[in-house]
């Protein structure tokens, strides 16, 4: 008997340690309502849907982005080789001018001295010339600079007409 009572204290003291065992376990986990899980896989589709169109939206608005920066960037080069010309005509009408006074100047010394200097003459003519030159290269350079500045804005306009042709004919 004693055998039995050895064996009933030990089965007695793993019970006591399954029982101690199990008190220190955290209670289950509880298996969701399906119909809770399936509303939340639903809205968890949802938002991977609505993110990526908002991915490809900001795709889209990148590579307009880029465009528009492209467009701008060589317009602002457009505008600043136009300045460049603008610029040195208006030097070269500067110089003319300055060339015309000098002629004209002399032309008048000669004029009151009397003295009639055909070679004044043609200095001023060639003075003159060139100086309506310069005047007429000028006038250009500013036509070509006011042209590269609406050239954008016409075809913006253009692109736009074309958009709302389009849309009335769609619809």
């Amino acid at each position: 008997m004693s055998d039995i009572e050895e064996l009933q204290g030990r089965i007695v003291a793993a019970m006591q340690r399954i029982r101690s065992g199990l008190d220190g376990l955290e209670p289950a986990v509880e298996v969701p309502d399906p119909a809770v899980a399936e509303a939340l896989e639903a809205s968890l589709q949802e938002e991977r849907l609505a993110n990526a169109q908002l991915q490809e939206r900001i795709a889209s608005l990148r590579a307009r982005h880029e465009t528009d920066l492209e467009t701008l960037k060589s317009e602002i080069e457009a505008q600043s080789q136009a300045m460049a010309r603008l610029d040195m005509d208006v030097q070269r009408l500067r110089h003319a001018n300055d060339q015309l006074r000098d002629s004209n100047a002399q032309l008048r010394a000669a004029n009151e001295e009397g003295v009639g200097a055909p070679d004044l003459i043609n200095k001023a003519m060639l003075a003159e010339l060139e100086a309506l030159r310069a005047t007429r290269a000028t006038e250009t350079a500013e036509a070509g600079a006011i042209l590269a500045k609406l050239q954008p804005l016409l075809a913006a306009a253009s692109t736009t007409l074309a958009d709302d042709t389009t849309d009335e004919e769609q619809a």
